[in-house]
């Protein structure tokens, strides 16, 4: 297995290996001035081989996270490169129906609604800036001693829907077959066995014999210690302060309770007020925690789903997810994952789509394990076609916004501009991109997206041989408070998608490392601009020695070696992951509208704009909401 590098300190050195990469030596390039730029600016990236590192292997191998090649046609587009009307553009003479910009969750669906309302001779395109389609709902693919492993790139699970709901008809849609879900690895190895969880997030609601929490450095632990079943010990052994002890233990036991404030529906008069305050004052007036008993309790769950701490975000964030509801959003037996996360439903959707561009039947298996077909995406004559490597670098009405008869599209490819028209255009990428791409943009809507903030985030994934040192711990997961990353959890996959049905610590697995970038206290805006200084500006050597580190020290005593057991890591870093909404972002503030209702209302000329971040919480659920109303909204103001 290739992935590991021949440059680190003695004790955690792979023993000469090297990976199919000769990384370059590097050094962590960020400096005082450029920590509190707006983002960090193309010259501070690293070359791609020491900043990317080993990708993988399949389909995904060329799209881990945001490429250096990605991330630099994204600043040349904020930088103001193509500002003016190039000059030199190659005309397609293609004239479409719908051009969707992005190939996330939110473009792909949006492909689907246009294809399913629009009429059979209707056309669309999707221009995606990347190698394969996705957006963060990719996945990582790993050969390690005759097995094929994945492991999400971000997205990861998902809950069953209500029968008869919007969400349960977009499945049916695509072909999701629930009862491939019913059956997940079982068991082998020692006695006594471990339950492992369906899914890589780390999960406070469960209490679990075998989860464990370490306890290093910062609680004057050196060696660190684990502390097995912590709360079903009631703390005993975690070196909290006594009264910070009490505190948790009371609040973990009424845990359940209803919150004290209830809304009715959102905008009334408690929804307002929660948005009006952060995450963290909702969680001490409701929760009876001290301010530093939330921050240890919810700062790494919260950035999980928001990006930031509940120290800079809406209190209605607590409440994001409410109005996509499921049947049981249990971990036991509610959620469900595909192998390597929700990118298995995306691959659902464009084999629903372009039935040659994945081999085979479209059935969970084949879909999952069958290769793309690269050059089924994007040929003549298809109703919807998709076209990677695309950076769309400006959209724009060719007349009055309200009298224009179409848009046109202008994207970057190969080193390459090219032009195409469109009747409509739905902005299906995020509000980071958007504000610069689409160029006659009217002030109110330019003015909203200005209240858009953005934290990064890495996803890394570190196969190893075998999890032994783990189950020697008597745990299958844990998580810490200090370090690098915040828990972790080894996990049985979905049957259909693997090639053994057995799960267990002589047999190699992957585990996910969730990388936030929070930093408490701070403001949200600031927050980001930090935390994507560090992600952009980080060669890979550096994080790989610190995942190395943190497992030996971790897991060193009870057998880990970094050197023998670690076959490959993948990192993952996207720029902008989560759109970060603070207080007033849901319902507005001083009795002005939310800066969102200028976007989601009504289209801007021929153009509609989705995407997860309109909603609060990029979630698979809510983008297919917004591409829903956007494709409607086209569709009823320019097709009728």
């Amino acid at each position: 297995m290739r992935g590991s590098c021949p440059h680190l300190d003695k004790g955690l050195e792979t023993g000469g290996r090297i990976s199919r990469r000769d990384f370059l030596d590097g050094a962590l390039l960020a400096s005082g001035g450029l920590l509190l730029s707006a983002s960090a600016p193309a010259q501070s990236m690293l070359q791609e081989s020491e900043w990317t590192g080993y990708t993988g292997e399949g389909d995904y191998r060329l799209s881990a996270g945001n490429m250096e090649s990605v991330v630099q046609s994204a600043h040349s587009v904020r930088d103001g490169k193509y500002d003016s009307p190039p000059s030199a553009v190659i005309d397609t003479g293609e004239f479409v129906d719908c051009v969707i910009v992005g190939g996330g969750f939110a473009g792909l669906s949006a492909a689907l609604f246009f294809s399913q309302k629009a009429g059979s001779g209707a056309t669309c395109i999707v221009l995606d800036n990347a190698a394969v389609f996705g957006g963060v709902a990719k996945r990582n693919e790993f050969e390690v001693d005759g097995h094929r492993l994945y492991a999400p790139q971000a997205s990861v699970h998902f809950q069953p829907p209500y029968p008869h709901s919007f969400l349960k008809s977009v499945y049916d849609s695509f072909g999701m077959d629930f009862n491939a879900f019913k059956e997940y690895q079982t068991w082998q190895g020692p006695s006594p066995s471990i339950d492992l969880t369906r899914s890589p997030y780390r999960v406070l609601e469960m209490d679990r014999k075998t989860y464990g929490f370490y306890f290093g450095a910062k609680f004057g632990k050196s060696p660190g210690v684990w502390v097995v079943d912590p709360w079903g010990k009631n703390l005993e052994g975690c070196p909290f302060p006594d009264a910070q002890r009490q505190e948790l233990l009371a609040w973990r036991q009424g845990k359940r309770a209803e919150p004290a404030w209830v809304y009715e529906y959102p905008g009334d008069e408690v929804s307002r007020r929660i948005d009006s305050i952060t995450m963290e004052e909702y969680y001490i007036r409701t929760l009876g925690l001290s301010r530093e008993s939330v921050r240890l309790l919810y700062t790494k769950d919260t950035a999980g789903g928001l990006g930031l701490g509940p120290d800079a975000l809406s209190g209605f964030c607590v409440y994001a997810w409410s109005s996509i509801p499921t049947t049981d959003d249990s971990a036991e037996t509610g959620w469900n994952m595909f192998p390597g996360g929700n990118s298995g439903m995306n691959r659902m959707i464009v084999k629903t789509l372009i039935p040659e561009a994945i081999d085979g039947p479209r059935s969970m298996a084949a879909v999952w394990k069958n290769p793309i077909n690269f050059q089924a995406l994007d040929q003549p004559g298809q109703r919807t076609r998709i076209r990677l490597r695309s950076t769309v670098v400006r959209v724009e009405h060719n007349a009055e916004p309200t009298k224009s008869e179409f848009v046109w599209i202008t994207y970057s490819r190969d080193g390459k501009l090219y032009r195409l028209k469109a009747k409509t255009a739905v902005m299906a990428g995020g509000g980071w991109m958007t504000k610069h791409v689409v160029r006659d943009l009217d002030a109110e809507r330019r003015e909203a997206y200005s209240h858009f903030l953005y934290s990064p985030y890495m996803v890394a994934n570190v196969a190893v041989r075998n999890w032994r040192f783990l189950y020697k711990l008597g745990i299958s997961g844990g998580q810490w408070f200090e370090g690098f990353g915040g828990w972790v959890e080894v996990r049985k996959m979905a049957k259909f998608g693997v090639d053994t049905p057995y799960a267990g610590p002589d047999l190699p697995t992957v585990l996910t490392f969730f990388i936030d970038f929070t930093k408490p206290g701070l403001p949200a805006a600031e927050q980001g601009h930090v935390g994507r200084t560090e992600l952009l500006s980080t060669p890979y050597r550096e994080y790989e020695r610190r995942i190395r580190e943190q497992m030996t020290e971790m897991f060193g005593a009870s057998g880990f070696d970094a050197n023998r057991d670690i076959a490959g890591i993948v990192l993952n870093r996207w720029g902008h992951a989560f759109v970060n909404p603070q207080p007033g972002f849901f319902f507005g503030t001083n009795g002005k509208p939310a800066p969102r209702d200028a976007l989601r209302n009504a289209p801007f000329g021929r153009i509609a704009f989705s995407h997860s971040d309109l909603a609060g919480a990029m979630d698979h659920r809510n983008a297919f909401m917004e591409s829903n109303r956007a494709v409607g909204q086209l569709l009823n103001q320019v097709f009728v």
